[in-house]
This record gives C-alpha cells, sequence and structure tokens, in this order.
C-alpha cells in the first residue's frame, strides 16, 4: 500500500482511499482530501513534518501521521 507519505516533492498523485476513523478521517475529508481527488506535493518541512500540498487549487499543510492514513495510486 502506498500512502501520501510516499510521494516526492514535485509529485502528483490521487487518493484511492482514507484510512483511520471518527474525528481524524472527518478532519482529512473537511480539508478537501477525498477519494479520486488529485493531490500535488509542493514542499516537505527540513524534518519532514509537515508536507504542503496543492489540493482542490489551494495549499494544505499536513502532518506525517495524517498522511500515512492516505491511501494513493
Amino acid at each position: 500500500m502506498k500512502t501520501l507519505r510516499d510521494i516526492k516533492v514535485g509529485g502528483t498523485t490521487r487518493v484511492v482511499k482514507l484510512h483511520g476513523e471518527g474525528p481524524v478521517k472527518r478532519r482529512i475529508m473537511d480539508m478537501g482530501i477525498t477519494k479520486g481527488v488529485e493531490v500535488y506535493v509542493r514542499k516537505v518541512a527540513p524534518l519532514g513534518d509537515p508536507l504542503e500540498l496543492m489540493v482542490r487549487g489551494y495549499e494544505l499543510s499536513l502532518r506525517k501521521a495524517d498522511a500515512e492514513m492516505i491511501e494513493v495510486e
């Protein structure tokens, strides 16, 4: 299984499935990360946390722990 955390800077991918449950999954979905959406990895902080993403035309910062819950192609 490949997760969003595995995508290199400059890479684009598509979300296949969201793992996790309850409030965590709901928060990720509220940020616009849903099944089928395209995600572009813009930057990664020097220590690897957080990731800066482009989702649905806006910038989003996401922690590594949350990125590991997002399965991608």
